[in-house]
């Protein structure tokens, strides 16, 4: 018994403690509107707009389903138009066995390894035979 009213009277005691002071009211949050696809912006493809801003900024904007997102149009970078394609069959190896040919290729996981009839390569196999055949003759 004198447990249990040890333990109420903390308990009174406990909350019986001084009041909090005055909350102040918390500043009021910024309110960001939402952005929109201005009137003189032009549909180029479904869903995509291009707009020219006054100080000559050129944007895309697109419709997504959180709403519309917007990022700044640049052009391709002319070194990247005139540079070639890397080569596909760069660093494929072929191995000449008979009417069948191996290819190994590195990669990001390990060595990839395939092998192949000789009547059933594609383009970048027979690229790639070709090049072994071609290293294996300066050799």
């Amino acid at each position: 018994m004198k447990l249990i009213f040890a333990i109420l009277a903390t308990a009174a005691l406990m909350t019986a403690t001084d009041p909090q002071s005055k909350k102040t009211a918390p500043p009021p949050a910024k309110v960001i509107k939402p952005l929109e696809i201005p009137k003189e912006a032009v549909e180029t493809e479904p869903g995509t707009f291009r707009y020219t801003d006054s100080e000559g900024k050129k944007w895309i904007y697109r419709k997504t389903p959180f709403g519309v997102a917007r990022m700044e149009d640049s052009p391709a970078p002319a070194a990247a138009a005139a540079a070639k394609p890397a080569d596909a069959a760069e660093g494929v190896k072929a191995i000449e066995d008979g009417d069948t040919v191996r290819f190994e290729r590195p990669g990001p996981f390990g060595v990839y390894k395939w092998s192949k009839k000789k009547s059933e390569l594609d383009e970048t196999e027979r690229a790639a035979l070709e090049r072994s055949r071609a290293a294996a003759k300066t050799k």
